[in-house]
């Protein structure tokens, strides 16, 4: 594995995302000096939060990912300093961890356990099902383990990295066959085909399109289980946030990292500039929109320091970690990996978000709640190649009050509704400003006609994200799920966490290895870490500098 070569004391990681925090803990665990800089003014990057008040009360959103899987990520982060999840963090597991409804009016609940996912098949779609679901359940497991430690949590150097006892292992096992024609040779239900082969969008491909390797994310999801924090997605960017100040990381908010001073192929200092903002816990932060993964902080005290002050300053440094969108990277960088066919995004989402009425207490609420709609290989058409809006809408609804009331006021409702839609890449005509209201209407519609939601409720105010609001928060081609998974992005074909010429600068984050989501961002980080520091022996986790076992 290549490492960053000469002194690495003192590394900035520019960015408080997940993926940021994560490279911090795990670098602050290897004895390095760590600065982080962020340009909102709490943690967490796209695990964004707002506050939003109304006459009933305050409401507390998540304005990026609503599912957690993989707990266990979490706690390696926080052990590099001697910490578990359940000093910062209340995770609940979510059980079922969706309802899945379908347009001839079934639904088949996920539970995560193997003997009440069995049943729950069993009675709903038969004994054959049944039977295939044991099949697949192991397909999945087999498919994780032959997976996780030997390509998506390892920094590879080259594709030759692949070759080896494990490659044959995923190869045997169908992962480079693909992942929708697999599930349905085992699974004869189509709701069921559905319900495990769906989160192949989460990579940005249709589940008829995405290799088999991809089931892995099915794995995450529905046999390894769905969680919760309390208090919202926003507290496990805080969590991480804390741990990583209280191990001596020097966090700064509300600045923007404008420039890399360089020397010969190396980053001496980080230029930044804005204004300091509130501290890790957010307070202040009421009205912010959709999370930034971006850049900014000080840590060296220089310029205008007076409150409400505006300063520029530069930190030095002897590495760097940089988590923003891979073109705002590549830019502080000045410059890019050539890549033939150039970069192919994912799809990307409208998320409207409302505060309605409590529903009657006898009405059927699940946390997360999968409503397909009759349409399916057309949907994806539609919205990856078509460039269009979905004609029979597939939505993710959810439902956090559920789990934690206290994110919504007594006798109200905090919903949240996610709709894939086309990228501004693939649709640049789309006009979000005019269309975006009455998409957002044309949604409520269909959550009224399928009984989600009381059609006569009236919400006391909702909150709308586009593909324009995305690229106005930096992110390319205005989509949070960033490159797509395809054949030639995947594994040791995705933009690497090191750029050629530049030789203490890494990347972390859902541009580069091992890709998107909460689980592969967050091992990112240590990916990233890794480079700098070199792999940690797992007996030495928790011992760095710093660490409450160190202390």
């Amino acid at each position: 594995m290549r490492q960053v070569s000469g002194r690495t004391d003192h590394v900035v990681v520019v960015g408080a995302g997940l993926a940021g925090l994560s490279a911090a803990l795990h670098l602050l665990g290897a004895g390095r000096r760590v600065t982080v800089v962020e340009r909102e003014p709490f943690p967490g990057g796209r695990a964004g939060r707002l506050d939003v008040t109304d006459a009933h009360g305050t409401y507390r959103l998540d304005t990026g990912p609503t599912v957690l899987t993989m707990p266990e990520l979490l706690e390696s982060a926080l052990a590099a300093v001697g910490e578990t999840a359940a000093d910062r963090l209340d995770l609940v597991r979510l059980d079922p961890a969706y309802r899945a409804e379908f347009a001839d009016g079934s639904a088949i609940a996920v539970h995560t356990d193997a003997a009440a996912m069995e049943h729950e098949i069993r009675v709903t779609c038969g004994p054959g099902s049944a039977a295939g679901y044991r099949r697949l359940r192991r397909w999945l497991t087999d498919l994780y383990r032959a997976e996780m430690h030997a390509f998506i949590d390892a920094n590879m150097d080259s594709p030759w990295s692949l070759a080896g006892p494990d490659l044959a292992r995923v190869v045997a096992l169908g992962g480079f066959g693909r992942l929708g024609r697999r599930v349905a040779r085992l699974l004869p239900d189509e709701r069921l085909r559905r319900i495990f082969s769906f989160q192949a969008l989460y990579a940005g491909v249709a589940p008829h399109q995405a290799l088999g390797a991809y089931g892995v994310i099915a794995y995450m999801d529905t046999v390894a289980g769905v969680w919760f924090p309390r208090g919202g997605m926003r507290a496990v960017g805080a969590a991480l946030a804390g741990a990583a100040a209280d191990a001596g990381a020097e966090i700064h908010y509300g600045r923007t990292v404008t420039g890399l001073v360089r020397s010969g192929g190396r980053v001496t200092a980080v230029q930044h500039h804005g204004t300091d903002g509130p501290g890790a816990d957010g307070s202040g932060a009421h009205g912010t929109g959709p999370g930034g993964t971006g850049a900014g902080s000080d840590g060296t005290g220089a310029g205008d320091t007076r409150p409400g002050g505006t300063d520029t300053a530069e930190i030095p440094c002897d590495a760097v970690v940089l988590t923003p969108e891979l073109p705002v990277a590549y830019g502080l960088l000045g410059r890019a990996p050539r890549r033939p066919a150039g970069l192919r995004w994912s799809p990307s989402a409208v998320v409207v978000q409302a505060g309605m009425p409590a529903p009657r207490a006898d009405a059927a609420r699940r946390h997360h709640t999968i409503s397909f709609g009759a349409a399916w290989t057309r949907t994806f058409r539609e919205i990856i190649d078509d460039g269009r809006l979905m004609t029979d809408p597939s939505l993710l609804v959810t439902r956090p009050g559920v789990t934690d009331p206290g994110l919504q006021p007594a006798g109200r409702e905090l919903l949240g509704v996610l709709a894939p839609c086309p990228n501004t890449a693939v649709a640049p005509g789309i006009d979000w400003e005019r269309v975006g209201p009455a998409y957002a209407e044309e949604l409520a519609g269909v959550l009224a006609d399928r009984g989600l939601v009381d059609g006569s409720a009236t919400p006391s105010w909702t909150r709308m994200w586009t593909p324009r609001d995305w690229s106005a928060a930096g992110m390319a081609a205005g989509t949070p799920f960033s490159a797509a998974h395809t054949l030639a992005q995947t594994g040791p074909f995705r933009p690497r966490n090191l750029v050629r010429g530049v030789e203490n600068a890494v990347l972390a984050g859902c541009g580069t290895t091992p890709g998107v989501g909460i689980p592969p961002v967050l091992i990112s980080g240590r990916l990233a870490a890794e480079r700098i520091t070199g792999p940690r022996p797992a007996a030495h986790a928790g011992r760095g500098a710093g660490s409450r076992a160190a202390r």
